[in-house]
């Protein structure tokens, strides 16, 4: 019998750019390495996802300076975007957009506009037994 894929969970709470990017790149590379990414938005996250800006760079207030260099520097080294990025791991592997239903209702979103986005939307308690056994787990 085989052995069933690894999970490699990110809880993606912030939302500027740069976490954003790096829940991409973990998350792609994670299904591409064959494990079973489950990539669970809360707070900003899913705000920036609702409001259709998952690619759109910004950084914190203190590295905002650099934005326009960070992204010239994005699109001459044909860097994908976030959503790319997620699309590209459901294409290399498993791959599942999850939201958190108590985040949806503090960031002030549509539950129907945003289960058409995402895989699922799920409480807390759910979202928590689904990852209980991850042999990752991040909070970006």
């Amino acid at each position: 019998m085989s052995e069933p894929n690894k999970k490699f969970v990110i809880f993606a709470h912030g939302a500027t750019y740069d976490k954003l990017h790096q829940v991409g790149t973990l998350a792609l590379t994670a299904a591409a390495l064959g494990r079973d990414v489950h990539v669970i938005l809360m707070f900003w996250a899913i705000k920036k996802l609702a409001m259709g800006k998952l690619d759109e760079v910004d950084f914190p207030t203190e590295y905002s300076a650099y934005t326009e260099d960070v992204s010239r520097l994005l699109k001459e080294n044909r860097i994908p975007a976030i959503t790319q990025m997620f699309s590209d791991a459901r294409q290399v592997g498993t791959f599942r957009l999850i939201a958190c239903s108590a985040g949806l209702e503090y960031m002030g979103v549509n539950h129907e506009k945003m289960t058409a986005l995402v895989d699922e939307v799920l409480g807390l308690p759910a979202i928590l037994r689904m990852t209980f056994d991850a042999e990752t787990s991040l909070f970006i």
